[in-house]
């Protein structure tokens, strides 16, 4: 944030807080405009600096808080799920090439694990009692998931030798890694003629299938990790463990096999 600020007006290590009025937020705002579209992605950097004026405000530092007037609105975040029918083709495509098939199959098991992300599943190191564990990388909190019969034929086809998958063998880091993988979904995407492919979309899909089969919100927002708090303790985790089991069981019965 503090970047884009110094890009915006090259004195800013001059501004004092009566200086940001809501006139200068807008004229900043306008200005990252201009090379992000992304409303969400602006307000990133507005919020923070709303919050050093509120951390500003408590030590008394300031009176002075244009956000009375200037308000930062979000914009509705386009929705990332396919219908069951396109994750049905996508998952028994048997025109791809072998490389196009290997990251289809990291989308499948993303899928699979409800929607693990990119991060936690090229970290994932090990099972314990038919279980994978692991902190989230997002949220720092500890997660486990099942293995069903499915996931344990993948993880079997693609086991690693230091990590429990294989996936980032032979790239120099995560991010080779990550690049190849978005440009072989992009491949298949145009190859089975899908709308949108991306790793997003394997989260955002679980999700949505789940809420079409009337699994309950509540669950559904623990399954992604949503509804751990900073109270969230192993101990809760494998008392509330049964639904999200359930839960994924009945998305993988429905996907793979048509039984609701």
């Amino acid at each position: 944030t503090v970047k884009r600020i110094y890009a915006f007006d090259v004195n800013a290590d001059q501004l004092v807080f009566d200086d940001v009025t809501v006139g200068w937020l807008r004229r900043f705002d306008a200005f990252m405009a201009e090379t992000s579209g992304s409303r969400n992605a602006r307000n990133i950097h507005l919020r923070n600096i709303r919050t050093v004026f509120n951390d500003a405000i408590d030590d008394e530092i300031t009176t002075s808080y244009p956000f009375r007037r200037f308000k930062i609105r979000p914009e509705q975040t386009r929705k990332r799920s396919m219908s069951v029918e396109t994750l049905r083709r996508l998952f028994d495509a048997g025109n791809l090439d072998d490389w196009e098939v290997k990251y289809r199959d990291f989308f499948k098991l993303s899928f699979m694990l409800i929607g693990i992300n990119v991060v936690d599943l090229c970290g994932l190191t090990d099972m314990s009692d038919g279980r994978i564990n692991y902190t989230r990388a997002k949220t720092h909190k500890p997660y486990s998931i099942k293995v069903e019969p499915e996931i344990l034929s993948l993880i079997e086809q693609y086991r690693g030798s230091d990590q429990l998958l294989n996936f980032m063998e032979g790239y120099a880091n995560y991010r080779s890694f990550y690049m190849n993988l978005c440009n072989g979904l992009k491949s298949i995407k145009a190859k089975l003629e899908i709308k949108e492919l991306s790793t997003y979309w394997a989260r955002h899909t679980w999700a949505t299938i789940a809420a079409e089969l009337d699994i309950p919100d509540a669950v559904i927002s623990q399954a992604l990790g949503h509804a751990a708090s900073n109270s969230t303790t192993e101990i809760y985790i494998r008392r509330n463990q049964r639904k999200m089991d359930e839960a994924n069981r009945r998305v993988l019965d429905w996907v793979l096999y048509g039984m609701r």
